[in-house]
């Protein structure tokens, strides 16, 4: 039965080799393999031209490719390309292709729903029905960069994890998906070009920083005020700002990279002069710009877009404390691809 074949790509180099081996085979077939299913992204072992068909028929008999399939592509009018991916199972996430004039981003999607509870967030709405597996990660990368360079003329130039889910709550298999999206073997990217953004599971910023990755950090932070962040993102109760502020020190006292802080603005819940010097003085603990993030509207009348006023308030105030901001205005709005809005309304 095809649900008892193991997913090839769950096997690592070595355990291709001693498969090949164990088979009667040489091991460099593994090699071959490996370089097929992650360096040139096959979708069927039909594909893999250079093996011998007996040897196509055997990896049949024993594996499957577990590939993702994109069900439904959306463009945006500013050019944002949107996709519902398919995975084996049926459970469908999205991932954007966001282009500027210079590069690409994808966001890419790291649970199926989320483990979180943001009242602000549309993904949240849906429960978390299962962490995504390394190569269904990395298949939104490759799937994004094909775009990329069929609509842009260049391949990818960044990815940011701030599609569905919460990366951290699936720290092994994002890391693992970030390895080969790095590896010679895979896609080659530099870690710099990657962004890992979190709502802030301090105890895992930590492991990041003992682990010395290099890509960069981001944190969903939306307010510097305990009580206020407690009400609209109701799972950092377990995660207080001082828990959050000494991870971020021991991330930048390990790692040297500065935090990117990903803040909105909505009119009566944090646009006023508290919240203001409290984001102030939170961003002088370690050396971070802030992005000022553009709401984009989920349905809930709670939340809406503060006025002008209020953000140009928070760039004046921080730049200052001489503190880097930057206005992010959201792209992909009209098909739902702007940042909290992926939530498989398709």
């Amino acid at each position: 039965m095809e649900s008892e074949k193991k997913d090839i790509r769950a096997l690592s180099k070595d355990q291709l080799r001693d498969f090949f081996v164990a088979n009667g085979d040489k091991a460099f077939r593994g090699n071959q393999v490996y370089e097929w299913l992650w360096g040139k992204g096959a979708h069927t072992f039909e594909d893999m031209t250079n093996l011998a068909k007996p040897t196509r028929e055997m990896l049949e008999k024993h594996f499957v490719i577990n590939h993702i399939k994109v069900d439904q592509m959306q463009r945006s009018e500013d050019g944002t390309v949107k996709n519902a991916v398919r995975l084996h199972d049926g459970l469908v996430v999205e991932s954007v292709l966001i282009p500027t004039e210079t590069r690409t981003t994808a966001c890419v999607s790291s649970q199926v729903g989320c483990s979180l509870d943001c009242e602000f967030c549309a993904t949240a709405k849906l429960k978390r029905m299962r962490n995504l597996n390394p190569d269904e990660i990395y298949d939104q990368v490759v799937a994004i960069d094909r775009e990329s360079r069929l609509y842009h003329g260049h391949p990818l130039s960044n990815i940011v994890f701030m599609g569905m889910g919460e990366p951290l709550m699936n720290y092994n298999n994002v890391i693992k998906a970030i390895d080969m999206i790095t590896s010679p073997e895979g896609l080659a990217m530099s870690p710099k070009r990657i962004t890992l953004s979190t709502s802030g599971i301090s105890k895992m910023i930590r492991k990041m920083a003992d682990e010395e990755v290099k890509f960069k950090l981001a944190v969903s932070l939306h307010s510097a005020i305990e009580e206020t962040r407690n009400r609209i993102m109701p799972f950092t109760k377990n995660f207080p700002l001082t828990e959050l502020r000494q991870a971020l020190e021991y991330w930048y006292a390990k790692t040297k990279s500065r935090v990117t802080y990903e803040y909105v603005v909505w009119k009566g819940v944090n646009d006023d002069r508290q919240s203001i010097d409290a984001l102030v003085k939170f961003c002088k603990y370690v050396p971070c710009k802030v992005n000022l993030i553009e709401y984009n509207a989920i349905g809930d009348d709670a939340f809406q877009q503060a006025p002008e006023s209020a953000i140009n308030a928070y760039i004046k105030s921080l730049e200052a404390a001489d503190i880097v901001v930057k206005v992010r205005r959201s792209r992909g709005k009209d098909i739902d691809a702007a940042c909290g809005q992926l939530a498989n309304k398709s």
